[in-house]
């Protein structure tokens, strides 16, 4: 096969072959799509590993998004693979330490849930942001990064609003295909969920992960209930597209 790029139907013929255990339909893949396994490794250099190390593992996300691809699936293989290799490389630098949240965020976001019921308690409801930023004398912008950074990873496979038999956010957001999401359309959505700006992050997870209202949302966040909803209806059209 030529150097050229594979269109959308060879990569398909590929990857049946693939599927099927062909083991040069596999090695045509990975050789063909090692300038995006490269692109995305690129992201993370500097952090104390190897690049060719990176690039192995990001080898083994590629690999595994072969393995598990489904053209039923209704997005293109590039865009399925990409938070595979991505989530395989985070996960070693997760586990391998190289990831750290510095000691003085974690202090502030100690401090701030402490602060955070403190306020709950004097006024009966929960407190905003700049409420909270006011009672430990810092910046809000300073206390929300802290707060993300040192927030625990919310899995979105988990049901919204502690109801086990209500929708997750992955079936509230990824198109609806005709298909059962797996793990890697949860992926997919936790990766584009990281890319959403701070504020829109900070909605998505107060909605649909704690269990807030628009109106104590808009109180936290302060801007008024109606903009939560808009916001939030943004936020999700943003988030469906992206999937596309």
């Amino acid at each position: 096969m030529s150097d050229a790029l594979l269109t959308h139907e060879q990569t398909l013929e590929l990857l049946r072959n693939a599927q099927g255990g062909d083991e040069e339909a596999i090695k045509t893949l990975v050789q063909k799509n090692e300038p995006l396994i490269r692109s995305i490794i690129r992201k993370f250099t500097g952090r104390g590993t190897e690049y060719e190390d990176l690039f192995q593992i990001g080898s083994m996300g590629f690999m595994k998004a072969i393995r598990n691809y489904d053209e039923t699936y209704g997005v293109r293989f590039s865009t399925y693979a990409v938070p595979l290799v991505m989530g395989e490389i985070k996960r070693f630098l997760r586990d391998d330490g190289m990831i750290k949240v510095s000691r003085t965020l974690k202090e502030l976001a100690a401090r701030a849930a402490r602060a955070e019921e403190k306020l709950r308690r004097e006024k009966g409801q929960n407190p905003s942001v700049n409420e909270i930023a006011a009672e430990l004398d810092v910046d809000a912008e300073e206390l929300v990064f802290a707060l993300e950074s040192s927030r625990a990873l919310i899995s979105i496979d988990d049901p919204l609003f502690d109801d086990p038999s209500s929708e997750n956010m992955a079936e509230r957001t990824l198109p609806d295909t005709g298909c059962d999401c797996d793990a890697a359309d949860r992926v997919m959505l936790r990766e584009l969920i990281s890319r959403l700006e701070p504020r829109e992050r900070q909605i998505v997870v107060l909605r649909y992960f704690k269990d807030k209202t628009q109106m104590e949302i808009a109180k936290m966040i302060g801007v008024s209930q109606v903009q939560v909803s808009r916001l939030e209806t943004q936020i999700l059209h943003k988030l469906r597209q992206a999937a596309l």
